[in-house]
């Protein structure tokens, strides 16, 4: 029950002791501010690399060539391996249950010209498979198709931030785009998750530019998707075995590593998760750290504060103050200073999160938040263990005689 004359006590013993309620409401506040920032840049950290991941699918494998760095079969070291279109159907023939995904990437750079605007951007060559890799988003029009393909037709597909230097509020669908002399009709316009870069390129199908580069079939790299049922094990040792395959049909040394390079998203998800985990278990363990730090600070504020408070409580007592009483006042003031200060420091730290995130242009580092309820909770067992620490001595002097409190120096 509410009782205005104990609230009257309370208001009056804060207003007599401004500095001594200043310095147990500091403590509080910046343990509770220091945790929601360790705890924000925690999330942020995870978010971020977690993002990067995500922008490309999970199961998937980016494999490219080099040079051999052995001799191997007749040929000489430092041959230089070559993937072509017949890699991917050899690949699909023999991986039929293991792929989901599959197409080859042929990449360069061309001038883009749209009337008087022109750019230098990267292009991929590829097949529509690679929208579904990529994780690639349409923000209008289409992604490519197989009649695109099959035609060898010439269409593009623009990112936004292209679309943005070129075409600024006009809608590109249907326009004409130049790319080096030859023209182009612009079929959609993509985003993509993980970063500006990535919306700065030019898509095209695969055909059309191997038969504008000298009707070669030769492509950059090949890109796949397995089995997304397929655990740890099973996608590491597909890889291995696609490896193992590819090294043998293009006649590479078993053991020479830098022929061909395969880079499966397995392996790097598992770190990231490992490496996100680890920042759990600190952010936790410092959050601990705080939290029972600010709970000895309350803890001795509040032995000070009895302490100081000795006569009073003697003369309470005199008065005909109950030992429930007294703790019940001294646990009150406590409990609110402390949880006003508390909110304070966590409304403080929220602010300055969402003034600042936004503003932070990292790849590595987005959408630094945490939950509401977290800091909830961990406010609320910041005031309870610390009331609970000063309960004793609290306990203690409302046991002390009136004349032996009162004697007190």
């Amino acid at each position: 029950m509410f009782d205005r004359d104990i609230w009257a006590e309370i208001f009056h013993s804060i207003k007599k002791n401004k500095l001594r309620t200043f310095l147990t409401g500091f403590s509080v506040a910046w343990g509770i501010f220091i945790l929601v920032l360790l705890l924000a840049s925690v999330n942020g950290m995870k978010n971020g690399f977690t993002s990067q991941f995500n922008d490309d699918a999970t199961n998937s494998i980016y494999i490219r060539t080099s040079v051999t760095t052995m001799a191997y079969d007749g040929f000489e070291a430092y041959r230089a391996i070559q993937f072509t279109n017949r890699d991917i159907e050899y690949i699909k023939g023999n991986f039929k249950d293991e792929v989901e995904y599959i197409t080859p990437r042929f990449s360069n750079g061309v001038t883009a010209r749209y009337k008087k605007e022109t750019g230098r951007y990267p292009v991929r060559a590829v097949s529509p498979s690679h929208q579904y890799i990529e994780k690639t988003l349409i923000q209008s029009g289409r992604f490519l198709n197989d009649n695109d393909i099959n035609n060898k037709l010439k269409v593009v597909v623009i990112g936004r931030k292209i679309k943005e230097d070129l075409f600024e509020d006009e809608d590109p669908l249907g326009k004409t785009l130049i790319v080096n002399n030859s023209t182009f009709r612009i079929i959609g316009v993509f985003t993509d998750e993980g970063n500006d870069r990535e919306e700065r390129f030019l898509y095209f199908p695969v055909t059309t530019m191997q038969r504008l580069y000298s009707n070669t079939d030769k492509i950059s790299m090949i890109l796949l998707t397995y089995n997304p049922k397929f655990s740890f094990a099973e996608a590491i040792n597909f890889s291995e075995t696609l490896e193992i395959v590819l090294k043998r049909r293009h006649k590479i040394h078993p053991d020479d590593q830098g022929a061909i390079y395969l880079n499966n998203n397995a392996e790097g998800f598992s770190d990231v998760t490992n490496f996100t985990n680890m920042l759990n278990y600190i952010s936790v363990g410092v959050g601990l750290l705080i939290l029972l730090a600010g709970i000895i600070g309350i803890g001795n504020i509040l032995v000070f504060i009895i302490k100081e408070r000795t006569k009073e409580i003697g003369i309470r007592k005199a008065l005909g103050a109950r030992p429930a009483q007294i703790i019940n006042l001294v646990i009150l003031e406590s409990v609110f200073i402390t949880t006003i200060s508390g909110f304070g420091g966590m409304l403080f730290a929220m602010g300055l999160i969402a003034i600042v995130g936004p503003n932070i242009k990292s790849d590595a580092f987005a959408n630094p938040s945490v939950e509401l309820s977290t800091i909830i909770i961990a406010t609320v067992i910041l005031v309870v263990a610390g009331v609970l620490a000063g309960l004793i001595p609290a306990i203690k002097a409302a046991k002390v005689r009136p004349i032996v409190a009162l004697n007190s120096d």
